[in-house]
Protein backbone atom coordinates (compact mmCIF):
# COMPACT_ATOMS: atom_id res chain seq x y z
CA UNK A 1 0.00 0.00 0.00
CA UNK A 2 1.38 3.87 -0.73
CA UNK A 3 1.82 5.60 2.68
CA UNK A 4 0.38 8.36 4.26
CA UNK A 5 0.56 11.70 2.85
CA UNK A 6 3.50 13.57 4.12
CA UNK A 7 3.50 17.05 5.56
CA UNK A 8 2.31 19.41 3.08
CA UNK A 9 0.95 16.60 0.53
CA UNK A 10 -2.50 16.01 -0.22
CA UNK A 11 -3.56 12.61 -1.95
CA UNK A 12 -4.31 15.09 -5.36
CA UNK A 13 -0.62 16.09 -5.11
CA UNK A 14 0.55 12.31 -5.22
CA UNK A 15 -2.16 11.33 -7.67
CA UNK A 16 -2.27 10.87 -11.47
CA UNK A 17 -5.79 10.38 -12.67
CA UNK A 18 -6.46 8.75 -16.48
CA UNK A 19 -9.75 8.42 -18.02
CA UNK A 20 -11.68 7.71 -20.93
CA UNK A 21 -15.12 6.65 -22.60
CA UNK A 22 -14.88 3.40 -24.29
CA UNK A 23 -18.15 2.29 -27.13
CA UNK A 24 -17.69 -1.09 -25.17
CA UNK A 25 -19.49 -2.32 -22.47
CA UNK A 26 -17.89 -3.22 -19.01
CA UNK A 27 -17.77 -6.75 -19.31
CA UNK A 28 -15.55 -6.36 -22.60
CA UNK A 29 -13.00 -3.92 -21.01
CA UNK A 30 -12.90 -6.32 -18.11
CA UNK A 31 -12.36 -9.04 -20.75
CA UNK A 32 -9.59 -7.61 -22.28
CA UNK A 33 -7.86 -6.37 -19.13
CA UNK A 34 -8.51 -10.07 -17.14
CA UNK A 35 -6.41 -12.40 -19.97
CA UNK A 36 -3.50 -11.86 -19.90
CA UNK A 37 -2.58 -12.87 -23.31
CA UNK A 38 -4.97 -10.37 -24.33
CA UNK A 39 -3.44 -8.23 -22.14
CA UNK A 40 0.18 -8.53 -23.56
CA UNK A 41 -0.76 -7.41 -27.16
CA UNK A 42 -2.34 -3.74 -25.49
CA UNK A 43 -0.22 -2.98 -22.59
CA UNK A 44 2.15 -0.02 -22.42
CA UNK A 45 3.09 3.16 -24.08
CA UNK A 46 3.30 2.75 -27.78
CA UNK A 47 6.22 0.52 -29.26
CA UNK A 48 6.27 -1.86 -26.32
CA UNK A 49 5.84 -5.64 -26.49
CA UNK A 50 5.03 -7.78 -23.43
CA UNK A 51 5.85 -11.11 -21.47
CA UNK A 52 3.53 -11.95 -19.19
CA UNK A 53 5.21 -14.54 -16.88
CA UNK A 54 2.46 -14.54 -14.02
CA UNK A 55 -0.92 -12.67 -14.02
CA UNK A 56 -2.84 -13.93 -10.54
CA UNK A 57 -5.99 -11.28 -10.94
CA UNK A 58 -7.45 -12.10 -7.30
CA UNK A 59 -7.04 -9.94 -4.28
CA UNK A 60 -3.05 -11.57 -3.03
CA UNK A 61 -2.49 -12.61 -6.70
CA UNK A 62 0.82 -11.72 -8.61
CA UNK A 63 1.23 -9.75 -12.01
CA UNK A 64 5.09 -10.11 -13.35
CA UNK A 65 5.52 -9.12 -16.51
CA UNK A 66 8.99 -8.24 -18.57
CA UNK A 67 8.07 -4.63 -20.83
CA UNK A 68 9.77 -4.59 -23.96
CA UNK A 69 11.13 -1.14 -25.29
CA UNK A 70 11.11 -0.26 -28.96
CA UNK A 71 15.18 -0.22 -28.17
CA UNK A 72 15.25 -3.81 -27.12
CA UNK A 73 15.55 -2.32 -22.96
CA UNK A 74 13.71 -5.18 -20.70
CA UNK A 75 11.98 -3.60 -17.94
CA UNK A 76 10.37 -6.19 -15.28
CA UNK A 77 7.54 -5.52 -13.28
CA UNK A 78 5.83 -6.60 -10.30
CA UNK A 79 2.59 -6.13 -9.14
CA UNK A 80 0.19 -7.18 -6.75
CA UNK A 81 -3.82 -7.29 -7.08
CA UNK A 82 -5.59 -6.10 -3.63
CA UNK A 83 -9.13 -5.85 -4.86
CA UNK A 84 -10.80 -7.73 -7.85
CA UNK A 85 -14.48 -7.00 -8.43
CA UNK A 86 -15.33 -8.17 -12.36
CA UNK A 87 -16.27 -5.85 -14.45
CA UNK A 88 -16.11 -2.70 -11.84
CA UNK A 89 -13.05 -2.59 -10.10
CA UNK A 90 -9.04 -3.69 -10.38
CA UNK A 91 -6.77 -2.42 -7.21
CA UNK A 92 -3.27 -3.56 -6.98
CA UNK A 93 0.04 -2.01 -5.91
CA UNK A 94 3.02 -1.62 -8.70
CA UNK A 95 6.22 -3.06 -6.18
CA UNK A 96 8.76 -1.91 -8.61
CA UNK A 97 11.01 -1.36 -10.35
CA UNK A 98 11.55 2.51 -9.54
CA UNK A 99 7.63 3.46 -9.13
CA UNK A 100 5.87 2.26 -6.64
CA UNK A 101 2.41 3.14 -6.79
CA UNK A 102 -1.23 2.25 -5.91
CA UNK A 103 -3.45 1.64 -9.18
CA UNK A 104 -6.99 1.77 -8.97
CA UNK A 105 -8.75 1.20 -11.96
CA UNK A 106 -12.43 1.75 -12.34
CA UNK A 107 -15.35 -0.01 -14.80
CA UNK A 108 -18.44 2.60 -14.78
CA UNK A 109 -21.20 2.45 -16.95
CA UNK A 110 -21.58 5.42 -19.70
CA UNK A 111 -24.61 4.80 -21.69
CA UNK A 112 -23.45 1.63 -24.07
CA UNK A 113 -19.93 2.01 -23.03
CA UNK A 114 -17.62 2.42 -19.91
CA UNK A 115 -16.12 5.20 -18.57
CA UNK A 116 -12.20 3.39 -17.94
CA UNK A 117 -10.64 5.75 -14.70
CA UNK A 118 -6.90 5.10 -13.74
CA UNK A 119 -6.58 6.57 -10.69
CA UNK A 120 -2.50 6.19 -9.79
CA UNK A 121 -0.84 7.34 -6.06
CA UNK A 122 2.34 7.51 -5.34
CA UNK A 123 4.37 7.46 -2.23
CA UNK A 124 5.12 11.22 -2.81
CA UNK A 125 4.07 14.54 -4.47
CA UNK A 126 7.76 14.96 -5.58
CA UNK A 127 7.68 11.78 -7.33
CA UNK A 128 4.55 12.58 -9.07
CA UNK A 129 6.02 16.29 -10.44
CA UNK A 130 9.13 14.41 -11.41
CA UNK A 131 7.48 11.43 -14.15
CA UNK A 132 3.47 13.30 -13.91
CA UNK A 133 4.22 14.50 -17.42
CA UNK A 134 6.06 11.28 -18.70
CA UNK A 135 2.46 9.15 -17.37
CA UNK A 136 -0.21 11.06 -18.32
CA UNK A 137 1.08 10.55 -22.24
CA UNK A 138 1.68 6.82 -21.46
CA UNK A 139 -1.29 6.24 -20.30
CA UNK A 140 -2.98 7.47 -22.87
CA UNK A 141 -0.95 5.79 -25.59
CA UNK A 142 -1.99 2.25 -23.49
CA UNK A 143 -5.89 3.38 -23.71
CA UNK A 144 -5.41 4.12 -27.62
CA UNK A 145 -3.48 0.98 -27.63
CA UNK A 146 -6.29 -0.48 -25.64
CA UNK A 147 -9.38 1.11 -28.27
CA UNK A 148 -7.41 -0.58 -31.33
CA UNK A 149 -7.20 -3.98 -29.56
CA UNK A 150 -10.83 -3.80 -28.75
CA UNK A 151 -11.62 -2.60 -32.12
CA UNK A 152 -9.96 -5.34 -33.91
CA UNK A 153 -11.50 -8.57 -31.13
CA UNK A 154 -15.23 -7.08 -31.32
Amino acid sequence: MTKPPAPGDSPSDREIVSTRVFTQSREKLFAAFSDPARVAQWWGPNGFTNKIQEFDLRPGGVWRLTMIAPTGAEYHNLSRFLEVIPSERIVYVHEEPVHRFQMTMTFAAHGTGTTLTWRMVFETADEVAKIGKFIVAANEENFDRLAAHLAKTA
